[in-house]
């Protein structure tokens, strides 16, 4: 069983058709095993990316409101949440200190690795951070997360 974080660039991936689709469907699979971790703020930043291709008109409304439902059931039964924390915020903090990067990314990636480190202080193997981002990941590989581009 491997861990994945999914930054909600990538998440998107599984409820929109898009470059990678394919792989996140596989990776989340509950099939697959997988232990899939997100933050409190991906189910938020994945509907409002659905949402938003609603309004461009690049997915009809009926499939974007099914596909919100599902966002919010795999939240509740799939994913393990990573929760804005103290911790969680502090790191997010100090990302912004050393990094450009906008304070929702910074959220997402600090709380991968206050996750990670959990993982790790329990004996596990690191987790994957995976993030449709380049600059994102560019920051996540600075900071000793191994990363995945879903394409």
């Amino acid at each position: 069983m491997t861990a994945y974080f999914f930054d909600s660039s990538a998440l998107v991936k599984r409820y929109v058709a898009e470059s990678g689709t394919a792989w996140v469907r596989t990776i989340t699979a509950p099939r697959a095993s997988h232990t899939i971790l997100i933050s409190q703020i991906a189910p938020i930043e994945t509907v409002s990316a659905i949402m938003r291709r609603k309004r461009d008109g690049s997915l009809p409304n009926r499939t974007a409101q099914a596909a919100r439902l599902l966002v919010d059931r795999h939240a509740i039964r799939e994913y393990k949440m990573i929760y804005l924390s103290n911790e969680v915020s502090q790191i997010a903090e100090n990302l912004l200190d050393n990094y450009a990067l906008r304070a929702a990314d910074a959220i997402q990636l600090s709380a991968a690795l206050e996750a990670n480190v959990k993982l790790l202080a329990s004996g596990l193997a690191p987790l994957t951070f995976v993030c449709a981002d380049t600059r994102l990941n560019t920051v996540a590989v600075s900071e000793g997360l191994p990363t995945y581009v879903p394409v």
